[in-house]
């Protein structure tokens, strides 16, 4: 543990005992006991004195205390010695050396004048699990003089000052429990003086009002809330994209602000913009039997500064910010605004520790709400989580083994995306592959090709110029769009989108509505590519197609993503991230991948993106040709569906970062020796690149530095001499440890200070990328494939037939259906019911329509129609046709029509004609058979198609003493 930095040691003289001079000692390590310290004391400019002199050091226990000292000084708290003790000095009174009956304890704690707590101090490196014991035989021995809330005290500490741990006794199962420092005084007042404790409370939650509320979201509540009442510190819960995380959020935050009395809660988002629709969540919840919205009866903050307020139940925030904010830094406004995905995606190094901040104490939140929880939050940024005594609750859509090893395996509700499409939560998806040439190989531009000059654009103005080729142009497709845009490339993939959208992927539309489509691009100037050429292939203007990223000129990015939502136009939409992850976008129908993600968490949000279901009018207001939204279209232009993801590698894999994402992140804050060598390095490649006049606009706004000098800075900053001669010049010949690392760190910071200043960043990145981008208009794209993914369609075929085989003796409907055609008993509603909700269970999660649809991509000349919407019966024709009753795959419905018209001739034979009323009630009672599969002389009451003309006593009138005969006959008929 480092020495403290302040504190006085006396020097004597060994010769001379008489000799005593007091001083104050640097920060360094040193061990207790004697030790020989050189003092030098300088008189004016030429009398030097030297004293060799023996320095008594404190013992590690003393060292353990002074910091502890100066932790509870941070906090509030006034420090004692016993013998200068007055318990009233302060609201919260620290004293050392308080003698109790067992003995004098390290700290006795007075709040409000009366003793409340204890803290036992350890040296640096003692483990504390046993030392609450210790702590127990002072609280429970109290003088009977001694004021004193309550018999025993209340507040236990164990502490090394690197370590501490904290028990409130109050608590239904008193636990020690992590925390970074202590609490304020102001905060264990109000704990000893409420009648509960927060632990206690959350064990004595009322019953949930359930109104409102999906069955995945009860199971959520409930779960979290019994996991909370265990004194679980970290719970996580799993919800698929749709399912309503935020909403789940807004009614376990309102319970545990209305009856467990928390505090505050922090609402943790990825992004700024995600911030403000949770924001919009909270605003628009309204609380079962409640008469006021949520924002009507507590304060709902949406971070924009450095203050929080102190009348505020929830705060939202990003992650990015409240680091900043724990650091008395300011943030950059564009640092909230790009994905945590993205940023810190391929991180390595390590980010500067935070350090109590007195003005957001550790006990400011009660409860931590991280959305859309990734891996790197447990990661580079845990510290701020770790930072409050608060529990943390984790939503996400994609749980990694990381982000489940963060919260201990505490997983207190699973709701798979599977479930929620077999549940009507959210649609399905198939998957559409488009391979051309060049997005698999690459290209060649050869010198003969292009007359020698190849265009060159500027990504920062667009302009473009023609540069000599003295060599032939090879690239890959890795590079494609980075270094190299092949605009023939993206024309072929559109070109085939929309040559295929109306005759493969959306066969019912009239062709006038492209459905809402969302492409995702590589980077901003990919982005602007593809929106000029998705105008051109579609031959429309500029609001057919829009580009929404943070880049954005003119129009606000978060109106643009409004009036993708709810307007007719656009009809696509162009982004990189800022739509990538969380923003609710419930029309979208097609997601083209025009990137390769690696991130599995990623992937699966961006994916996210097209699950939302809709309600049929809101579609129709932005889609007017369409129906109902009962799948959505991944077309994969890169590969993206094939590509290995790596959710399951380690955080500490070393892996390379791009030059954008390095530099961010040096303006976050990182500064392992890794990273500004990398910067170094990359700042001089990119120099001997430059014209002129580009080294100079740099110049111009770095004070004068050239990207060589900001290169040579950085590998000053990082080479051992360099530090060294900065340290002597500081320090001397005999710097401390603390002194050395403190001159490193300030080295570090002053070197990277360019960095941090957004335009330095986006001009060096405009200029790297203006030096790198050629165009290849030589080059002509073919198509290789465009087809549907069959492998995922046959895999869902397995699964179905899989699912008959092991319950074909188990569901009774499936027991009748396979004794056809010789079976004599007749299929009921009940038994479908039963049937189609077995089918939806874990781990198959089939839908009738889902596997419709993959018999369809695998042989659509056996398939007949689409299954009619939320009809039950279509399963009945879906079975029988996987069980080979039937050569053609057709609606039930239609099955129906062809045998009630075989009943009719036989009845005809038979010698029975029907008027023409009859007719209209046997067609009637027909289609009703086809979607119920039976029919009871109740449902003539009460099914309005029926009840309307006449019911029961009209269908009597009609077919006489006859009817529940014909009726049973009709049954056995239509009914496989």
């Amino acid at each position: 543990m480092p020495f403290a930095s302040g504190l006085a040691a006396e020097v004597r003289r060994p010769n001379n005992p008489a000799f005593r001079l007091r001083i104050q000692l640097p920060d360094f390590q040193p061990k207790h006991g004697p030790v020989l310290l050189e003092v030098v004391l300088v008189i004016g400019r030429l009398e030097k004195i030297v004293l060799f002199s023996e320095v008594i050091m404190p013992t590690p226990e003393e060292f353990a205390r002074k910091k502890i000292d100066e932790a509870l000084n941070l906090a509030g708290w006034d420090i004692q010695d016993n013998q200068d003790f007055n318990r009233n000095a302060a609201l919260g009174v620290a004293v050392r050396e308080f003698q109790l009956k067992s003995g004098p304890c390290d700290y006795l704690l007075f709040i409000g004048g009366k003793a409340a707590g204890v803290i036992e101090a350890k040296k640096a490196g003692v483990t504390l699990s046993g030392v609450a014991e210790q702590s127990e035989k002072y609280m429970a021995a109290l003088p009977e003089h001694l004021a004193k809330w309550d018999s025993i005290l209340v507040f236990d500490y164990e502490s090394t000052s690197d370590e501490t741990f904290f028990r409130f006794l109050r608590d239904p199962k008193p636990r020690s429990r992590r925390v970074f420092s202590f609490h304020k005084p102001e905060t264990l007042l109000e704990w000893v003086k409420d009648d509960g404790t927060l632990r206690g409370r959350l064990q004595w939650l009322p019953p949930l009002d359930s109104s409102g509320l999906r069955d995945c979201q009860i199971d959520a509540i409930q779960g979290l809330e019994k996991s909370l009442a265990e004194d679980r510190p970290r719970s996580l819960i799993q919800l698929a994209t749709g399912a309503g995380k935020t909403f789940t959020a807004c009614s376990f935050s309102y319970r545990l602000i209305k009856h467990a009395k928390a505090k505050r809660i922090l609402f943790l988002v990825d992004r700024n913009n995600l911030g403000d629709q949770t924001l919009k969540e909270f605003q628009n919840y309204q609380p079962p039997g409640a008469a006021n919205r949520f924002t009507d009866t507590y304060i709902v903050q949406h971070l924009h500064s450095h203050r929080i307020d102190p009348d505020a139940k929830v705060v939202i925030t990003t992650i990015q910010r409240l680091y900043s904010m724990l650091r008395g830094e300011e943030i950059e406004g564009d640092q909230e605004e790009t994905s945590a995905f993205e940023t810190w995606e391929q991180e390595e190094g390590e980010i500067p520790p935070i350090k109590y901040n007195p003005q957001i104490p550790i006990e400011t939140f009660d409860f931590i709400v991280t959305d859309e929880c990734h891996r790197s939050i447990y990661g580079l940024w845990r510290q701020v989580l770790e930072y409050f005594d608060a529990s943390i609750i984790g939503l996400t859509a994609t749980p990694s083994k990381h982000t489940l090893g963060f919260f201990n395996q505490n997983l207190v509700a699973e709701y798979p995306y599977e479930r929620s499409v077999a549940d009507g939560v959210n649609v399905g998806y198939e998957i559409y592959s488009i391979r051309t040439k060049v997005t698999e190989e690459g290209s060649k531009v050869e010198v003969q090709d292009s007359a020698f000059q190849v265009p060159v654009r500027d990504k920062r103005t667009r302009a473009v110029r023609y540069r000599e080729l003295d060599a032939d142009l090879e690239y890959t497709a890795k590079e494609l769009d980075r270094s190299v845009v092949a605009p023939n490339q993206i024309r072929t993939v559109l070109q085939t989108y929309k040559d295929r959208v109306f005759s493969e992927l959306f066969p019912d539309r009239t062709g006038e509505w492209l459905p809402k489509t969302l492409i995702f691009a590589k980077d901003d100037n990919h982005a602007e590519e593809i929106v000029h050429i998705a105008r051109e292939v579609f031959g429309e203007g500029n609001d057919f197609a829009k580009k929404i990223t943070y880049r954005n000129t003119g129009k606000d990015p978060k109106a643009m993503i409004k009036a993708f939502r709810v307007d007719p136009f656009p009809r696509i939409a162009v982004t990189v991230d800022m739509i990538a992850t969380g923003t609710d976008i419930k029309p979208v129908e097609v997601l083209i991948f025009m990137r390769d993600v690696k991130s599995e968490g990623y992937y699966e949000q961006m994916k996210g993106r097209g699950v939302r279901t809709i309600p049929d009018a809101d579609l129709k207001q932005v889609t007017p040709d369409a129906q109902t939204k009962t799948r959505f279209i991944l077309i994969d232009a890169v590969g993206v569906t094939e590509t290995k993801k790596n959710a399951s590698q380690p955080l500490e894999r070393k892996k390379s970062v791009s030059f954008d994402k390095l530099i961010d992140q040096i303006a976050q804050g990182r500064r392992d020796e890794d990273a500004l060598s990398s910067l170094a390095a990359r700042l001089a490649v990119l120099d001997r690149k430059l014209e002129d006049e580009d080294r100079k606009r740099i110049a111009d706004i770095t004070g004068g530095k050239t990207p060589r000098d900001l290169s040579n800075a950085l590998l000053d900053a990082i080479d051992p001499d360099k530090q060294a001669e900065v340290i002597q010049a500081k320090h001397g010949y005999a710097p401390t440890p603390e002194q050395e690392a403190q001159v490193i760190e300030d080295l570090t910071d002053a070197t990277c200070a360019p960095f941090d200043d957004p335009k330095v960043r986006n001009l060096i990145k405009d200029i790297k990328q203006k030096t790198e981008m050629i165009i290849d208009e030589v080059t002509t794209d073919e198509l290789r494939t465009a087809k549907f993914d069959v492998k995922h369609a046959e895999e869902r075929i397995t699964s179905f037939k899989t699912f008959l085989d092991e319950n074909k003796d188990e569901i009774t409907a499936l027991q009748i259906l396979y004794n056809q055609p010789s079976g004599k008993r007749r299929l009921t509603y009940a038994q479908i019911k039963e049937l189609t909700q077995k089918m939806k269970d874990p781990p198959r999660y089939l839908q009738t329509a889902d596997v419709w649809q993959a018999y369809k991509r695998v042989n659509a000349a056996v398939v007949k129609g689409a299954p009619v919407d939320k009809q039950m019966t279509e399963v009945v024709a879906l079975v029988r046709f996987a069980l080979g009753y039937d050569k053609e795959l057709t609606p039930y419905g239609d099955s129906v029509k062809q045998r009630f018209n075989l009943w009719i001739g036989r009845e005809k034979k038979a010698g029975r004609d029907y008027t023409a009323e009859q007719m209209d009630w046997l067609r009637l009672i027909a289609e009703f058979i086809a979607a119920n599969a039976e029919i009871t002389p109740r449902d003539f009451m009460e099914v309005p198609s029926l009840s309307d003309k006449g019911g029961i006593l009209k269908a009597r009138a009609l077919f006489g003493n006859e009817l529940n005969t014909m009726l049973d006959e009709l049954q056995g008929a239509l009914v496989a």
